[in-house]
């Protein structure tokens, strides 16, 4: 079924990850051609597919990859908290080619897959606006504040819209019980990407990434132009998630705080 707001040629990096091998399949609609992209092997190009293999951390590779397309939903780079070097490398280093690469090739939409661990030590019992400042809770964190700020540059000085999802916990199901407040269903994550590419108007925009759970750490006011209305609840699940997890100790810092067993995650040696 072809979406009624369709690019010719969008590009999906991280496609061999979680969230990208998703993605991949869900996106089609919205291009004539969706062009995904990972350093891992992605297989065979299906219909309606340029399949085009890159390290982001490759100047030269990620302008050819970006050449031809018209928006960029920006999936890739490292999404789990480890030592600094391949953050760097993937998170940091990658994030700026990529925007170069939208700089030099005159695209004008991004869609920016930052994360909640930008805020995570907020208490959970804080709630939380686009404005309040960045709380990182490891260098997995840090890297993201790192691509909001330069999306927010690249705004600024040459006009590239960005919408910044600070994703919360996608997956199929909800998982345990800080998920209750985080979880946002695979359709939500979906319908959010799709409003963030086509908004009329996006600007550099941070919007958090949840469906409509109950128990809200997030206040997505300052996005309502993005016209997102998430549909999907935790709620349904949470007789199962409270019967086979007991509650965290209240003096766990995982409990205490937005980033859960990120605030405690490491140091690494590299």
């Amino acid at each position: 079924m072809t979406s009624p707001q369709r690019f010719e040629r969008l590009l999906l990096t991280g496609a061999a990850g979680g969230l990208g091998k998703m993605l991949r399949e869900r996106l089609k609609p919205h291009a004539r051609v969706l062009r995904v992209s990972d350093r891992a092997p992605l297989g065979d190009s299906g219909p309606g597919e340029e399949v085009l293999q890159c390290d982001l951390a490759d100047k030269a590779a990620v302008l050819g990859l970006v050449e031809g397309v018209d928006a960029v939903a920006h999936f890739g780079g490292i999404s789990l908290e480890t030592s600094f070097d391949p953050i760097l490398q993937s998170n940091i280093v990658g994030v700026f080619n990529l925007y170069e690469a939208v700089r030099r090739h005159g695209v004008k939409r991004v869609v920016f897959a930052s994360s909640n661990h930008v805020t995570g030590f907020y208490k959970v019992t804080d709630r939380l606006h686009a404005d309040v400042p960045v709380r990182p809770d490891g260098l997995y964190g840090v890297s993201k504040c790192f691509g909001e700020n330069l999306s927010r540059f690249y705004f600024d000085r040459y006009g590239i819209e960005t919408v910044c999802l600070r994703i919360g916990s996608s997956f199929p199901e909800v998982r345990d019980r800080r998920m209750l407040s985080t979880f946002l269903s695979y359709d939500d994550l979906v319908e959010l990407v799709r409003c963030s590419l086509f908004a009329p108007r996006a600007g550099h925009t941070i919007v958090y990434g949840f469906s409509d759970n109950a128990d809200k750490w997030w206040d997505n006011g300052k996005a309502e132009h993005l016209g997102f209305r998430p549909r999907d609840s935790a709620d349904v699940q949470r007789a199962r998630v409270e019967s086979q997890a007991p509650p965290p100790r209240a003096d766990d810092p995982a409990a205490l705080y937005q980033g859960g067993a990120f605030v405690k995650v490491g140091p690494f040696d590299d």
